[in-house]
């Protein structure tokens, strides 16, 4: 039983969301980025401040509640209370909006990575909550801590990023 237990829990770490796109354009990679002086749509803040509100919620493959959440479901329920329609995987939503360069990032947009180095496809997002100086700070859920805020400029999620969507 400890076995099947353990076995479970690391193929959901392997998964991350179980969402997946595949990938056939080359990966960007973080460069210095100027910001712009700008305040944040008051829809984009409405966005964050929503999605903040499940900081230290656990992972739960499939949900969206504040007793478990994975990272497409923090984004769903985020716009979704914003009565913005996403679909409800990641794979989806990396076909949502405006693909758009890392340096035109501001908060509200999404950032879709791949964190499964031997299949090439989407299978990760996160919502910006912060973007200045060349720091991108966003809010997703992991396997591991569940809904935290991360910097785009750590090497695991740097190494990982594949693209930036807008869609509000």
């Amino acid at each position: 039983m400890k076995k099947i237990i353990l076995l479970s829990f690391l193929a959901l770490a392997l998964i991350s969301c179980g969402s997946s796109r595949n990938v056939s354009k080359k990966r960007n990679t973080v460069r210095t980025i100027s910001h712009k002086n700008h305040s944040v749509a008051p829809k984009a803040q409405n966005i964050i401040e929503y999605a903040k509100s499940f900081e230290g919620t656990r992972y739960k493959f499939g949900g969206t509640t504040k007793r478990g959440m994975d990272c497409s479901g923090l984004v769903y329920t985020s716009f979704k209370n914003e009565n913005i329609a996403l679909p409800r995987v990641s794979r989806d939503m990396a076909k949502q909006g405006k693909r758009i360069s890392l340096r035109e990032v501001e908060e509200g947009d999404l950032l879709f990575f791949q964190t499964n180095k031997s299949r090439r496809v989407i299978n990760h997002v996160g919502l910006v909550v912060e973007s200045r100086k060349g720091a991108v700070k966003f809010i997703h859920s992991t396997t591991s801590r569940g809904v935290i805020v991360s910097s785009l400029n750590e090497r695991y999620w740097n190494n990982a990023f594949v693209e930036v969507r807008r869609v509000i």
